[in-house]
């Protein structure tokens, strides 16, 4: 009769051990759920042009970095279009090491207080966050902006080291993101740059297109300043393509590369009866009179803009909810936005849609305008919409709106705000002939923003079309890499230092 072993000692301590090792996990404190911030309440900021989320105390900082477990292969940085190292940075804030924090993502990332505020992370690196499969994943966006005003506001911010001169001159065509980007890697590179803005402020579409609700002007000049003491210098009022063409900068002017980052600022309108009427607005013009040129200060900036009682709002992306909540500051009584689609397929961010219902914004989906009536004297007095029902998707994956024969309504209106989005600028495609261009007029480059044009490199709207302002900086990063390739005549694969 055989007898039944006995489990050896060694199979009992593993046994023990793994046991041991899963009862611990069940012991741990659930992790905290997502941090949420604090913001204005609807009726009080729809009077006023303050910005809208409070931003985080330190403490709820540190207990919203406190819920990163720090993977080993972050998807979080893969997310990211400027590969910002999200777990390092989230890392020192759970420490409080804030200003640091600050600078490990200005090592990637040259803005990252305007990122923290309008870059849509949650299609972005919150939507790789690995806790975000069973439930809700680290705000990430909240993380990058409180240590970037920390830094700020602090008074913390450190100016990394560069290298000596390489006598190289760069000539930026435009201080939006992409440009801004460009510029700040390639000073740190010991470049000598200088970039030419049209306007009289810098930033693009970051001063002309985003209101002060959602970003204050006072960060974009203090990122603006931080790499102007980098020493690169900025030059107003200068309309390359009118002033001086391109070809001037390099043959005549002694810039050795041109970088063209000028977005996609031509307005887009619709074509039907009645678009050029009294009160007929584009989405460009309205933002740009209320933002860049301070209509909403009015007396104090004396900039006329029309106000409107019942204002209609054409698009429904991030542009149409930034005139939608700008008419209701400036006093409209009623704002409604006509979207072709459901609420579902915008293509706005979902905090903007979600902040614009809660202040009273009147959502007509599933319609799109056809033709505009105006008075006896020109000024608009209503708008005619057909109906519109969803079909199969199309190419961007979104159910395609398809009319509804016969179906039709008028809203009373006297202000209307086309915002279906833009073109590219023409003007260096007017004044360079030679340089290629896609059939929309995006400019058309490689994967490190090389032209046709040996040199000339660009990225941005200008070369995507309409986009977000962090995909327009991780353009503007593969560019920069483009140029520092070729300048200093490197061949390889990777960028040596």
């Amino acid at each position: 009769m055989s007898k039944k072993k006995s489990p050896s000692p060694k199979k009992n301590n593993a046994k023990q051990l793994h046991k041991e090792k899963h009862s611990d996990k069940s012991k741990r404190p659930p992790r905290p759920p997502r941090t949420k911030m604090p913001e204005q309440p609807p009726e009080i900021r729809i009077r006023n042009f303050v910005e809208v989320p409070y931003g985080l105390s330190p403490e709820e900082a540190q207990l919203e970095a406190s819920r990163c477990i720090q993977c080993k292969r972050p998807k979080c940085v893969e997310g990211c279009p400027v590969s910002v190292q999200i777990p390092e940075f989230i890392a020192l804030i759970k420490d409080g090491h804030f200003a640091e924090a600050a600078c490990k993502i200005k090592e990637t990332n040259v803005l990252p207080a305007v990122c923290g505020r309008v870059c849509p992370q949650e299609t972005q690196c919150e939507e790789t966050c690995i806790l975000g499969r069973r439930g809700e994943p680290v705000a990430i966006g909240y993380l990058e902006r409180f240590c970037a005003d920390y830094e700020r506001l602090d008074g913390h911010v450190k100016l990394p080291k560069k290298k000596k001169s390489n006598d190289m001159k760069v000539a930026i065509i435009g201080s939006g993101p992409a440009g801004l980007t460009v510029a700040g890697d390639l000073a740190l590179l010991g470049y000598k740059l200088t970039i030419f803005e049209a306007f009289h402020k810098g930033g693009g579409v970051l001063v002309y297109g985003i209101p002060e609700f959602r970003l204050p002007k006072e960060i974009v000049e203090t990122e603006i300043n931080y790499l102007e003491r980098l020493g690169v210098e900025i030059k107003y009022n200068h309309v390359i393509g009118m002033c001086k063409s391109l070809n001037e900068l390099m043959r005549k002017d002694g810039f050795d590369a041109v970088f063209i980052g000028v977005g996609a600022g031509l307005p887009r309108f619709m074509n039907i009866p009645g678009e050029n009427l009294n009160g007929v607005y584009s989405a460009n013009e309205y933002l740009t009179r209320s933002n860049l040129m301070k209509a909403y200060l009015f007396p104090t900036f004396n900039t006329p803009i029309m106000k409107g009682r019942k204002v209609t709002v054409v698009g429904g992306g991030n542009v149409a909810m930034d005139c939608a909540r700008t008419a209701l500051r400036l006093g409209s009584d009623k704002v409604m936005l006509v979207y072709r689609r459901a609420k579902e397929q915008m293509p706005a961010r979902a905090e903007e849609v979600h902040h614009a219902g809660d202040e009273g914004v009147d959502f007509r989906l599933l319609s799109n305008p056809v033709e505009i009536f105006g008075d006896d004297s020109g000024a608009v007095q209503r708008i005619k919409c057909q109906k519109y029902m969803l079909g199969e998707p199309d190419d961007s994956g979104r159910r395609r709106p398809l009319p509804i024969e016969g179906e039709y309504f008028e809203l009373e209106t006297d202000l209307i705000i086309i915002a279906i989005g833009n073109n590219a600028n023409p003007l260096i495609k007017a004044t360079t002939p030679d340089i290629e261009t896609n059939k929309w007029g995006n400019i058309i480059v490689d994967e490190f923003g090389r032209t046709n044009k040996k040199f000339v490199y660009a990225a941005g709207d200008i070369v995507t079309g309409g986009a977000t302002v962090i995909s327009a900086m991780g353009g503007g990063r593969k560019a920069a890499t483009g140029i520092h390739r070729d300048l200093m005549g490197i061949k390889d694969e990777v960028v040596k230092d």
